[in-house]
């Protein structure tokens, strides 16, 4: 099984929700960008990371904008499941951009990144600057995303982005511009790709736009849609 949520930001008491108490050992909890988990390294935050890669079942995310990318990049990448990681803490991971993976039996295609409207907290120049290249994809991000989609016949099961195609984030902000080339790649994607659901978490709703995209924020839902039948004991 495979349970889909938007951004945590940091917040560990999603982690405490009912609806994860169906997950179990081999099943996963995916998150559509803004973990928010990894920010300064301190000796708490490590606790943290320790106890949610504890969990029985994978805690998968793409990144968002609002990371600490410095933080980030300090963690080994290794494939996992068919794609590269970055591995945090036993079962907690990053999904790396354009990476395709087969989990619980799906085939997932993850790319995190976008761009951020918010000013540099620290007011630092360089700072910000710095942050503004890491959130958005690299081109070698984009070719390697692209190439690997067409390696599995542009055919998956589903879609895991920060960002969503720039027709789907045209019509959530009311006919306004896409945002930026991610949404523009994205859409490259959504028009090349066979795929049964799409989930992503920019906008910080939690919005079916039909007939399979979703936009998550607090939200918790089952990859696969609702299934009528017996609860898993």
């Amino acid at each position: 099984m495979i349970l889909i949520t938007g951004d945590t930001h940091g917040d560990i008491e999603r982690f405490k929700r009912k609806e994860l108490k169906r997950l179990r050992k081999n099943d996963a909890l995916i998150i559509c960008g803004d973990f928010g988990f990894l920010w300064n390294g301190s000796k708490a935050e490590k606790k943290i990371l320790k106890k949610l890669g504890k969990k029985r079942y994978s805690v998968l995310f793409v990144e968002g904008v609002h990371e600490n990318f410095s933080q980030l990049n300090k963690y080994d990448t290794e494939y996992w499941c068919g794609g590269l990681t970055r591995h945090i803490s036993g079962n907690l991971r990053q999904l790396m951009r354009g990476q395709v993976f087969e989990i619980c039996n799906k085939r997932v295609f993850a790319f995190g990144g976008g761009r951020s409207d918010d000013n540099d907290p620290t007011g630092d120049p360089a700072e910000a600057e710095l942050r503004w290249r890491q959130e958005l994809p690299t081109d070698e991000e984009l070719s390697e995303g692209m190439a690997n989609l067409e390696r599995c016949g542009f055919k998956v099961d589903y879609i895991v982005s920060y960002e969503p195609p720039a027709r789907i984030s045209e019509f959530l902000q009311l006919g306004t511009t896409d945002r930026s080339h991610v949404n523009t790649y994205l859409e490259q994607v959504r028009e090349k790709t066979e795929f049964s659901r799409w989930f992503f978490g920019r906008h910080h709703i939690n919005k079916l736009i039909p007939p399979k995209f979703y936009a998550l924020f607090d939200g918790i839902v089952d990859a696969e849609g609702e299934k009528k039948g017996k609860k898993r004991k």
